[in-house]
């Protein structure tokens, strides 16, 4: 009897001293061994916008259109273009195997900094980081269970509208270690963008004016950073309010373009005016004149240059007599039909 008992203090004692030497000698794999680090999160904002705006509706030579356009297109994109995040969400996967997520968190960050301290197993992690979706309506997370299958994904319809807030996303490896202080610095980065319609429309005698664009991605990968060209939306721009006569104001907030030409490009048309570069766009903007006898002129714009992630792009057209509209930029394929009907269009394929 007393052999026995002897014999179990003697093995408490032993496991007694095992933890406390760490749990490196209870788990070998460190799995279950949970440590504190710090994680210091930061949105970088890299944009155009200034420069853009400047170069196109703040010369000496400006319109009153130009200058009212510029001030309303601050406005509008203030909260796009800004490094202020809302929401946060904060996913950890494993590096091995199927990517599976290990620890997820979601705050509210409403700064452009922020520092978390999380408490979560010594591992080897993939982190990616997501800002400022809640609010967007049009994108949400999804499929984010594996690091490799975590989408932003937009809404899938014929006509969308915008984008309510600028995307911001990160990823990074850590390799969190046992008993070490760690501090992991995260910079997200922008991942949709913008354009903006000014048009001339004095002695157009245009009565109203709608337009939409087509050709940008619709998801994006979080852990590569790609993008997806899965359907190709309409999306319908909102029309700012310039309070200037003689001229209109359109923008959208949306994902980017691709960034070269694709390498099968279709064009068939039947319309009476079309650029001979037009085979070459890598997006679409179509501005929809009506007339005061009622008729309808539409009007494609190509653009060969791609919409990358935090540009703002910045077209000025003059609106004229028929309805059509002209850009200024020489590189834009045009394409017009007049006394357009719906059901008549014949798509580019981008």
């Amino acid at each position: 009897m007393k052999l026995f008992r002897h014999t179990l203090l003697a093995l408490a004692a032993t496991a007694a001293a095992l933890l406390s030497q760490g749990c490196s000698l209870v788990d070998e794999n460190l799995s279950d061994c949970e440590t504190d680090y710090m994680i210091n999160y930061e949105l970088r904002l890299i944009t155009n916008m200034t420069t853009e705006l400047k170069t196109q509706l703040e010369t000496e030579l400006s319109t009153d259109v130009d200058v009212a356009s510029a001030a309303a297109l601050k406005k509008y994109l203030k909260n796009i273009f800004t490094d202020f995040a809302h929401d946060v969400d904060l996913s950890f996967y494993d590096v091995a195997e199927d990517s599976v997520r290990l620890h997820h968190e979601a705050h509210i960050m409403d700064a452009n900094q922020s520092s978390y301290t999380l408490y979560i197993p010594v591992h080897k992690y993939m982190h990616t980081a997501v800002a400022n979706v809640v609010e967007n309506d049009l994108v949400t997370l999804q499929e984010d269970d594996h690091c490799h299958t975590a989408v932003l994904h937009q809404e899938i319809a014929d006509s969308i509208g915008t984008h309510k807030t600028g995307l911001f996303t990160a990823r990074l490896p850590m390799d969190v270690l046992e008993g070490i202080d760690q501090t992991f610095d995260v910079s997200l980065y922008m991942a949709n963008c913008a354009t903006a319609i000014v048009v001339d429309t004095l002695g157009s005698g245009i009565r109203d004016l709608k337009v939409h664009m087509t050709g940008f991605a619709t998801d994006f990968n979080v852990c590569d950073s790609t993008y997806r060209f899965k359907f190709s939306s309409i999306v319908k721009t909102d029309k700012l309010d310039i309070s200037t006569p003689g001229g209109m104001c359109f923008a959208s907030v949306n994902y980017p373009s691709r960034d070269t030409r694709p390498t099968r490009s279709i064009f068939e048309t039947t319309d009476p005016f079309i650029s001979e570069n037009a085979a070459n766009s890598l997006w679409q903007i179509r501005a929809y004149a009506t007339l005061v006898d009622g008729t309808v002129t539409e009007t494609k714009l190509g653009v060969t240059k791609p919409l990358r992630a935090g540009q703002l792009k910045v077209f000025k057209v003059k609106a004229l007599n028929n309805g059509a509209v002209q850009p200024e930029d020489p590189d834009i394929a045009v394409s017009v039909e007049i006394d357009w009907q719906a059901g008549q269009q014949h798509e580019i394929e981008l």
